[in-house]
């Protein structure tokens, strides 16, 4: 049976897919800092080794969830670069409050390139013990969230 949390929509949307979870928050910097110097455009394998949910994982095309992001600076434009390349996230959910690395990023993605990742906050801690990799999402425009 499904769940249903609802957030605060950033970039608002419509998408479904498989979620992608890490407990931790996500490092943008160390999670795509291989990939951003090889100009890898077929995958992009998570290269973050203090992350065992999703290192060597592939995070291309996938809907992140996520307490939020971490990292350096670099952290917003390695974003942008994963979109550019091709291999970004479609989603970004988040149970806390989006932080400045990623709504950096993923504004600035959506502003300045029009390449929109869906992205919520605001979901909760029952949304961070509740989902599951390979969990079934729906995301509404209006920031609801199903997960199962």
């Amino acid at each position: 049976m499904a769940k249903t949390f609802k957030g605060r929509p950033i970039v608002p949307g419509n998408l479904e897919g498989e979620a992608l979870v890490s407990k931790q928050p996500f490092n943008t910097t160390a999670s795509y800092f291989t990939n951003m110097f090889a100009g890898n455009t077929k995958d992009a394998p998570c290269t973050d080794a203090n992350n065992a949910e999703l290192y060597k994982k592939d995070l291309s095309g996938a809907i992140m969830c996520t307490p939020q992001t971490v990292g350096s600076t670099m952290g917003a434009g390695a974003i942008m670069g994963m979109n550019l390349l091709g291999v970004g996230f479609k989603a970004m959910l988040f149970s806390d409050h989006i932080d400045s690395i990623a709504a950096g990023g993923l504004i600035m993605d959506s502003v300045w390139n029009d390449r929109n990742v869906i992205t919520v906050d605001l979901l909760g801690d029952d949304f961070m013990n509740t989902v599951k990799t390979g969990d079934k999402i729906k995301i509404s425009e209006d920031g609801t969230v199903e997960v199962g």
